[in-house]
């Protein structure tokens, strides 16, 4: 039976956007990985984050007392740095610039997120003003340079982050800070590899938001919408053919972008990256890898942060602890390699060495176990991430934003690595390779 033809148009403004969500035969799945996430976030040995509490809060399913906890956990994390200007009343707002020693790091992604969750609590808790002033503080002290030639001093990941949390909290930014996004996205200066889809994505949400919530004005609002159409498009076009895009860790994030603009209907990348994504839920088997996840597998971007309805949510989801790794018994040689080519060194291979560990070491332990070694001739540093430890300085060689190179990990002969250095877990006669590269 032929259906009118005023109803066929009608079909896809009445029915509900199916291909956004998840398939019905993988909600155990998803239902099992949020549970998950639910048990480490009810751990109290684990430091509060809150990308994991935006997951939580994110989710179809809910336990609104575990969470409630989970949120005074972060309030009081939170409350150094920032707690003392926020007790401080009557302070003025030049008081709270300039409270900061001059010698602190902007930390402005982990405000951001910190700010995100707070809209997303239930109901919305209002930061105090002088968060918001010091998230915008932040802005400004975390770039050096001019518009066009200059660079966040922490990332441009978490300077789009601030302007996405800023614009969900429905506060005004300075158009100069959104036009450093735009000519630093413009000139392609945003990342590398599968880094650079979660810079590209971050930003396109906060690009989304600000012409979505109309916080610019038209013309701008023409220049961020042709953004965002150009960063989907970029990451469309960057799908690998197992759908991955950018990294399986990297994808999340894009899958956001298709969310928060609509494209998801349209996007056939879309259902491919959500299959890939469920074809490797294994690799998300830290809470801030669960947390990266679970918001597009629930069909949802950080834009829907501000629009959770509180009286809908089902206090059905309970607590699933995970099982630990099991404890492989034996040792395994892993052959770690350092490669500096031009224009960093004139010697490309600076360090080969076979290096015995445990059968379950991780890459962590495997650099630790080469650091310890005699002589004593390997050395590295990391950094502390919401992600885990993050490479930043391998025999001295320190990998620098300014300088646009990253420690890239891979393993023999080229292929790149998906996971961190605390996840990955190589096998028994694996060459990993260390290269300083270019971005």
């Amino acid at each position: 039976m032929w259906l009118p033809l005023v109803l066929l148009l009608l079909l896809p403004a009445v029915l509900p956007a199916r291909c956004c969500e998840v398939p019905e035969g993988s909600a155990g799945a998803v239902r099992a990985l949020s549970a998950q996430l639910l048990g480490l976030a009810g751990d109290p040995a684990r430091d509060p984050d809150p990308a994991v509490y935006l997951a939580l809060r994110l989710a179809r399913e809910h336990d609104p007392q575990l969470e409630q906890r989970y949120l005074e956990r972060l309030q009081d994390a939170f409350q150094h740095p920032y707690g003392r200007s926020l007790q401080a009343h009557g302070h003025s707002r030049w008081d709270a610039e300039h409270s900061m020693s001059v010698a602190e790091p902007p930390h402005t992604g982990r405000l951001a997120l910190y700010l995100l969750g707070l809209r997303a609590t239930c109901p919305p808790l209002h930061p105090h003003r002088l968060l918001v002033t010091r998230l915008k503080y932040y802005l400004e002290e975390d770039w050096t340079g001019s518009q066009r030639h200059g660079h966040p001093l922490t990332s441009y990941y978490q300077y789009g982050l601030g302007v996405l949390a800023l614009c969900v909290h429905h506060k005004r930014v300075r158009e100069e800070v959104i036009r450093r996004l735009l000519t630093a996205q413009s000139h392609g200066r945003l990342g590398h590899s599968g880094n650079a889809v979660d810079t590209e994505a971050v930003v396109a949400l906060a690009f989304t938001c600000l012409e979505q919530r109309k916080l610019v004005g038209s013309k701008l609002a023409a220049e961020l919408q042709a953004a965002t159409h150009r960063a989907s498009r970029g990451m469309a076009e960057a799908q690998g053919p197992d759908g991955v895009i950018g990294n399986i860790y990297s994808t999340p994030w894009a899958l956001q972008v298709f969310l928060a603009t609509g494209t998801c209907q349209t996007e056939p990348e879309f259902s491919k990256a959500m299959a890939a994504l469920l074809e490797n839920l294994k690799a998300f088997g830290t809470a801030a890898t669960m947390a990266q996840v679970l918001p597009v597998l629930h069909g949802r971007s950080y834009l829907d942060i501000a629009s959770l309805h509180c009286q809908e949510e089902p206090d059905t989801l309970t607590p699933l602890d995970m099982e630990p790794l099991p404890e492989v018994p034996g040792n395994k040689t892993v052959q770690l390699v350092v490669e500096c080519p031009l224009p960093w060194c004139y010697e490309l291979r600076l360090y080969d060495r076979p290096v015995l560990v445990p059968a379950s070491a991780s890459l962590l332990d495997v650099l630790q176990a080469a650091a310890a070694l005699e002589p004593h001739d390997f050395k590295f540093h990391t950094q502390d991430t919401p992600q885990g430890p993050f490479l930043t300085q391998v025999l001295g060689l320190e990998a620098r934003q300014e300088k646009r190179n990253y420690w890239q990990l891979l393993t023999a002969p080229d292929s790149p690595l998906q996971m961190g250095i605390a996840d990955y877990r190589p096998q028994d006669g694996t060459t990993v390779i260390l290269r300083l590269s270019e971005w």
